[in-house]
């Protein structure tokens, strides 16, 4: 196959105009291993959900089953797979007419396997449109990550305009306490690597400001493309954690793990 499929053909670069353009969409991306994808159903629930939001429109999860199916090298091995949903069509005179929504499934190396660096971030105030929905529109994400790598650190991690920590750009904070996990309670998106981290050691949502980081013993980030499903974070501002504690350790060796469903 095209390194880039539309709706299981190759892609034609004028009906990539709408996402370059108008960029209304969203997306999820699987870490392929071996055929198998950790939290698959969730993926798609996410992809059926986001598009009844966005287009009002029911996405055919069978036939996104098998466009992604058709990414995955024949000889197994690990591979990221996107898959986009947009309106070709769509533009920004006419956004109220009936969506037509294309499935778009593009794929890149999966990356190493081993476990990643901790991540150092800093707080930010800002909340992405629509949180819930796992939009295509990354503009904001994107700049303050930007920024904060120019400042020295890896990411940001964003705040409420009231104080609530709540996400970073493109994953989910996790903290630890007491051998309990407990994911900040503010808009985020709901993480398919989060879901699954929380039903290997369940833990509780509560507000979170940033002048109460330091009673926390622990830090990561949760993401679908993370090895081992989520990343340390030994910084945030000048608040430290340690990146070895025994909660990431143990919660990274169970999400290995887990056997995946076959794509």
């Amino acid at each position: 196959m095209s390194e880039t499929e539309l709706n299981g053909r190759p892609v034609r670069p004028e009906e990539l105009q709408a996402l370059a353009l108008t960029n209304y969409g969203h997306f999820t991306t699987l870490r392929v291993s071996g055929g198998r994808v950790r939290g698959l159903a969730l993926h798609l629930e996410r992809l059926r959900r986001d598009c009844r939001e966005l287009f009002s429109a029911e996405l055919d999860l069978a036939r996104v089953r098998e466009y992604a199916r058709r990414a995955v090298p024949a000889g197994g091995g690990e591979v990221m797979v996107r898959i986009t949903v947009f309106d070709p069509a769509l533009d920004l005179a006419g956004l109220a007419g009936k969506a037509d929504p294309a499935v778009l499934v593009t794929t890149r190396p999966a990356g190493p396997s081993a476990a990643l660096p901790p991540l150092r971030v800093r707080t930010v105030t800002y909340v992405r449109d629509l949180p819930q929905v796992k939009a295509v529109g990354l503009f904001g994400a994107l700049h303050h990550r930007r920024a904060a790598q120019l400042a020295g650190y890896d990411d940001a991690l964003f705040v409420t305009p009231d104080g609530a920590v709540g996400e970073g750009g493109t994953w989910n904070l996790g903290l630890v306490r007491g051998g309990e996990l407990v994911w900040p309670e503010a808009p985020y998106l709901p993480g398919v690597t989060q879901e699954l981290l929380g039903g290997l050691l369940p833990g509780r949502r509560e507000v979170v400001t940033p002048g109460r980081l330091p009673d926390f013993e622990a830090a990561f980030a949760a993401n679908a493309a993370m090895p081992l499903g989520l990343r340390p974070v030994t910084g945030i501002d000048a608040v430290r954690y340690p990146a070895g504690h025994p909660v990431l350790t143990a919660l990274s060796a169970a999400y290995a793990a887990l056997e995946g469903e076959a794509l």
